[in-house]
Order: C-alpha cells, then structure tokens, then sequence
C-alpha cells in the first residue's frame, strides 16, 4: 500500500505498533511520540480513528465499560500496519536527501 498519511493519522497509527489501545492511551501516545508536535483533542481523535477504521488501518477489537462509559480498544490491522511502516521509510527517505549531503549528490537537479 503505497498512501501519503498526515501527522494525525500517522501517530495514531504508530500508537498502535505495540498492541491495542484504547483512546485516552492513543492520545497520551500520540503526544509522546509526536514529541509534542501533534496533540489531538477527544473529537479529533475518534475522527481520525473512524477514518482509519473506514481506509481498514484499524478495527475495535475489544469493548468495556468503565465508570458506566464504554472504553473501545483499536488495533492495527494488517494494511495499518503496512501502511505506517511505508510512511515510516517514506519520511526516513525523505529526511535523509535532506540531511545527507552523499544522498542529494546522487539526484540530478534541473
């Protein structure tokens, strides 16, 4: 699967590389990875997750209820999985004809 992800969808996604989570984990996750960059309030996370789960990146894989709420747990389906590691290799790439001066040598500019 070769897709494009933005920040939002691309940390969520990461927060789910070690297992099911369930939204307040995702969003303190996200903030961690992210490095701060990318924090997402409670709507906008369940946005993102429902677009995920609508592309097949992700599914609830298990409900409970807690203090009378029902708490979802999501996890990376196979095509998530796949699609955040080629993002991952993509941004890598892209980093390194920036911060290599070998790798910027090897393209031939117009």
């Amino acid at each position: 699967m070769s897709i494009s992800l933005r920040a939002p969808s691309y940390f969520v996604l990461a927060a789910l590389l070690d297992g099911p989570r369930h939204g307040y984990v995702i969003l303190g996750a996200v903030e961690a990875l992210s490095e701060g960059s990318v924090t997402l309030a409670t709507g906008s996370l369940y946005a993102v997750l429902d677009r995920l789960s609508g592309a097949g990146l992700v599914e609830v894989t298990s409900e409970e209820t807690v203090n009378g709420r029902t708490r979802r747990y999501y996890a990376l389906t196979s095509a998530g999985r796949e699609a955040v590691t080629a993002e991952a290799a993509r941004l890598a790439s892209a980093a390194k004809m920036v911060t290599d001066p070998k790798a910027r040598a090897r393209v031939a500019f117009a």
